[in-house]
């Protein structure tokens, strides 16, 4: 595709609009008699090539491999941000962070100090699917309020088991900073107080991070087994591998990775354990798993942060690796397998859920995701053209069918990736660099980001200056609940 069509630029108008309510093929009720269950695992800051059917070559997931070799592959998936608030706040709602008030460019998540979270007129994907039926759970980290009203079961979980924000906060050994953990001293847990909690109480802290997927991942095994006569819906978080590292005994020194390979090896572990589990309960056939990351990997921690594979930038910015993650996608006896190399999002979960659930999505706001069944069964194509690149409140780039506009460009965390261009020495402090003429990228052929084709294709800038302007014309201002 060398120019945007008419008639494609005539669906994204709507797609900008966040319009969700299409006719999509419906899931094979032939061969499913109860509502499916749904399980999301999110791993924290796991690189695109982070995993051995992503690329890495002495990172064993065995598990994760059988999810790609059952079920499908999604090469071209991604998250609401490139950092764990919004991005979390963006799957459970399916809303863009920025429509919640989830995001912010000074105060980017949420923090031990914060006194916002996310707010209770949003509707959660557990509220919508627990108001209909479902029975629901979460183990892991939240980090979208450590306060009521905002905690797991003031949004429609029935039980919580995790931490409440990312696990190098509440540091209290100044001794031991954050660039000190790639050290792998992980038996100094207690460097960190951060609580454990069982729904709305800690029960403590601080907690063992040590044993903690282990933990999560049996939480999350209960519930299925407590559950597995009604559908539910799980949300299995895990607080790693974002750092500080932390792995059970079993896995200390297995990988040929070394310390990072360790942790991945153990969530491919926690994988399996679910997985065994949906069949041992002979519920697998009826039971959709996704696995993915909250955002790209943290690479200012050099072997200990992970890699982006072919993609170029990582966690905290706005090029390919901070923003596309690994996907994997199982529904034994239900979906086609194969790998998609479509666009989505974790915004459109929501949507996606709820149509194989035949559940209605309130039409009092504004959704940004869309329903994926058709490319899930092989019976379609995505109606998903566009990707928005949020960093805080702002769209630095964005995505139309093959063509990427940056718009805007900044430093990720502790690095100097998104230097393109010279700036004026004020600007270099700060790492931003606002271009006059967008830089363009062909992912499709260019998906490191690496030759800018901007004089080549004037009309696709333009088209895209126009899809932004009508994008931002429907985001309404609401409080900051970052900043409170």
């Amino acid at each position: 595709m060398n120019k945007l069509s008419s008639g494609a630029i005539a669906m994204t108008g709507l797609i900008s609009l966040g319009v969700v309510n299409q006719a999509c093929t419906p899931a094979k009720e032939d061969t499913q008699s109860s509502p499916p269950n749904f399980v999301i695992i999110f791993a924290d800051d796991m690189g695109y090539g982070d995993i051995g059917v992503f690329g890495h070559p002495t990172i064993r997931t065995p598990n994760l491999d059988r999810m790609a070799a059952e079920g499908q592959k999604w090469t071209q998936f991604y998250v609401a941000a490139s950092v764990s608030t919004p991005s979390r706040a963006g799957l459970l709602t399916g809303r863009l962070p920025v429509r919640s008030g989830m995001a912010s460019s000074r105060r980017r998540v949420l923090f031990p100090d914060s006194n916002g979270g996310l707010p209770p007129e949003e509707i959660s994907l557990a509220r919508i699917l627990g108001d209909n039926g479902y029975r629901t759970a979460m183990s892991g980290k939240w980090h979208l309020g450590h306060k009521s009203p905002f905690l797991p079961t003031d949004h429609g979980f029935e039980t919580y088991f995790g931490i409440p924000y990312s696990n190098d906060m509440d540091r209290v050994e100044e001794t031991r900073g954050i660039s000190q953990i790639t050290l792998a001293e992980e038996e100094n847990f207690d460097a960190y107080n951060v609580p454990l909690m069982r729904d709305n109480e800690i029960v403590e802290r601080p907690a063992d991070q040590r044993t903690i997927t282990k933990r999560y991942t049996e939480e999350a095994v209960d519930r299925i087994r407590e559950f597995k006569d009604e559908p539910f819906f799980i949300y299995l978080a895990h607080s790693l591998p974002h750092i500080p590292l932390f792995r059970s005994e079993e896995f200390k020194d297995q990988s040929l990775a070394g310390f990072y390979g360790d942790v991945i090896e153990e969530i491919d572990w926690s994988v399996g354990r679910i997985l065994e589990t949906l069949e041992e309960e002979g519920i697998s056939e009826n039971t959709l798993v996704i696995f993915t990351s909250d955002n790209g990997h943290w690479h200012i921690f050099d072997t200990h942060g992970g890699l982006g594979g072919v993609l170029r930038g990582a966690k905290g910015g706005t090029f390919e690796g901070g923003m596309r993650v690994p996907t994997l996608i199982r529904w034994p006896g239900q979906i086609e397998p194969g790998v998609i190399m479509e666009l989505g999002t974790t915004l459109d979960l929501m949507p996606t859920f709820c149509k194989l659930a035949d559940v209605e999505l309130p039409d009092d706001r504004i959704y940004d995701g869309y329903d994926l069944s058709p490319l899930l069964f092989g019976s379609g194509n995505s109606v998903r053209d566009i990707v928005w690149y949020y960093w805080g409140t702002e769209v630095y780039a964005v995505r139309k069918g093959e063509y990427k506009a940056h718009f805007i460009t900044q430093l990720e965390y502790g690095t100097k990736t998104a230097h393109f261009v010279t700036k004026p020495e004020s600007d270099v402090e700060i790492g931003r660099t606002v271009h006059d003429t967008p830089l363009l990228f062909n992912l499709n052929i260019d998906p490191s980001e690496r030759h800018n084709i901007a004089g080549n294709h004037p009309e696709v800038i333009e088209e895209i200056r126009r899809l932004k302007k009508e994008h931002l014309a429907s985001v309404e201002p609401v409080e900051n609940q970052l900043e409170k």
